[in-house]
């Protein structure tokens, strides 16, 4: 708000009722319009600028500004503008140090304290014209910090005793508290301190409930802030009514798992608990019963007892029903590995037993070979050879399976693999030629003409490489390859030809279609089987 305050000359007719006196105020008397903002608003610690403007009619050149500020009803100047144009503060106020007057007669305010949010009065005294003055309210504003929310005792309630907890912050302005009753002191500084106690008996519904503050302050421009403190709960004691005993593991249990199962109440804190199966007392932990490794003879009905003393007539109880899952062992007729000629027959049977349906296969690598537990080979090749695995599993239940392996060894006669054509640039040249052959015992490479050869072994799989030089009767008939063992022996050739460069022309993939078909006929001519 403003304060305007006039002072005419028939007031002083008015009052005074003296023709002479009357004459002289008229000549002398005037108005004095002093002017200042209703309020100023500053945080602690900032400058406050107090604007302060007047008139005087008519004009004078005798005018004297003065600041003053009202405590407990008694004003005390701070600064001021004399007749003659100096401006001063005045040394002995609260003020001294931090505020001066300026041309515009703006009162300033350095490092504002929570002890300057006072009255301040602008007054002009201008002679024969009059005094005014005018109020300015300085506001003076300080965020609280973080409230701090404290329980009274660390210890646990019981439903229905009394807990309270304490809050405390520091702030200037008004602050308030959802179910606070606030003590407010004030400090020498200015500040409050603010300290609010909730009081409550807690029943069993508050057993999860959360506390917290919340400090509700104001900010200069009519702003409302607020500020929460941490959050606490408090630990509270009540009796059990039901208890739940349940089994933990997630999956279906089969033999060699662990097995968890806890009971738990209602209540707090949590009584005693007893285990028992079938009659017979189990050693558990804080109401968890662990079973390590467990085996079919573990299933069965598994009970927990607990007691609370401040509510003996609860039953206090559960029940768990454990299935373990088992499979047997897979047992394979006849259960050694097996040693035949080429093309003899072979045949394995697989069987087990389980705790639910359950599948058995017959597997060499990752390919299933039978289904129905019988795996039957007709004519056992060289490739037939290595290692068979019979797998029972339980579908229903991950990671449930039982396994056993055999091996099968086939011995005969070689044979040999279908040789690729060797190629050399021009004839003359070094050229290297490869024969693979398989059997059982592992067959001797003889080749025709010799060369610098070397024999990799892997199984029943043999791999004779030969190095030698590329003649003229060589590229015409090709190299010989003799393997033999015990059960008699084979012969292959291995053909020889120049490289040529083929485009992409028909007349090219002609040519590259009749070279395959050569190697092909040559390769059926010259691989001879002898016993």
């Amino acid at each position: 708000f403003s304060v305007k305050s006039e002072v005419q000359f028939w007031v002083c007719c008015l009052i005074l009722n003296i023709p002479f006196v009357c004459s002289f105020f008229a000549v002398c008397s005037g108005a004095v319009t002093v002017k200042v903002a209703p309020k100023v608003e500053v945080l602690k610690g900032d400058t406050a600028q107090l604007p302060c403007t007047h008139t005087v009619s008519p004009p004078s050149t005798n005018t004297i500004v003065e600041w003053f500020f009202e405590e407990q009803g008694t004003r005390k100047r701070v600064a001021f503008r004399s007749q003659s144009g100096e401006l001063k503060s005045d040394d002995d106020t609260p003020l001294a140090g931090r505020v001066t007057i300026g041309e515009d007669f703006t009162l300033t305010i350095s490092s504002v304290k929570p002890s300057d949010e006072l009255a301040f009065y602008c007054q002009v005294t201008a002679g024969p014209n009059g005094v005014e003055d005018a109020q300015t309210w300085l506001k003076v504003f300080f965020a609280p910090e973080k409230p701090e929310l404290i329980k009274t005792s660390v210890q646990a309630i019981s439903v229905g005793q009394s807990t309270s907890s304490e809050v405390s912050d520091q702030l200037l302005r008004v602050c308030t508290k959802t179910y606070m009753v606030p003590s407010v002191v004030k400090e020498a500084s200015g500040l409050f301190t603010i300290k609010s106690t909730l009081y409550a008996q807690p029943t069993k519904a508050d057993k999860d409930s959360v506390f917290q503050c919340t400090v509700e302050y104001s900010m200069p421009g009519d702003q409302i802030k607020q500020k929460k403190s941490d959050t606490i709960t408090i630990n509270l004691y009540y009796p059990s009514e039901t208890a739940t005993f349940k089994l933990l593991n997630a999956e279906p249990i089969k033999e060699g798992d662990a097995v968890t199962m806890k009971c738990e109440t209602d209540g707090n804190p949590q009584p005693e608990f007893d285990f028992t199966k079938d009659g017979k007392s189990l050693q558990g932990q804080g109401g968890v019963l662990t079973l390590k490794s467990v085996k079919r003879t573990d299933a069965g009905s598994y009970k927990c007892q607990a007691t609370d003393f401040d509510n003996l007539d609860a039953e206090l109880s559960g029940t768990v029903d454990l299935t373990v899952n088992y499979i047997d062992p897979v047992s394979v007729t006849p259960a050694e590995s097996q040693v035949v000629k080429f093309g003899d027959k072979v045949e394995w049977q697989c069987k087990t037993k389980a705790s639910a349906q359950h599948t058995v296969q017959w597997k060499k690598g990752s390919e299933v070979l039978s289904q129905d537990g019988t795996l039957s080979i007709l004519q056992a090749s060289y490739k037939d050879a290595g290692e068979y695995m019979c797998v029972g599993a339980v579908p229903t239940v991950p990671g449930l399976t039982a396994q056993s392996s055999v091996n099968l060894t086939v011995k005969g006669k070689p044979v040999i693999e279908t040789p690729a054509i060797a190629e050399v640039g021009q004839e003359g040249e070094t050229v290297t030629v490869k024969c693979t052959a398989y059997g059982v015992p592992i067959p001797q490479f003889n080749w025709k003409p010799p060369g610098k050869e070397a024999v990799t072994v892997e199984g029943n799989k043999a791999v004779s490489t030969l190095t030698l030089q590329a003649t003229a009767e060589i590229m015409k008939e090709g190299v010989v390859c003799e393997v033999a063992n015990e059960y008699g022996a084979a012969m292959g050739n291995v053909p020889v030809s120049l490289k040529r460069t083929v485009g992409n022309s028909a007349e090219g993939t002609a040519f590259s279609l009749l070279l395959l078909l050569l190697s092909s006929l040559l390769s059926g001519l010259f691989v001879v089987q002898t016993l």
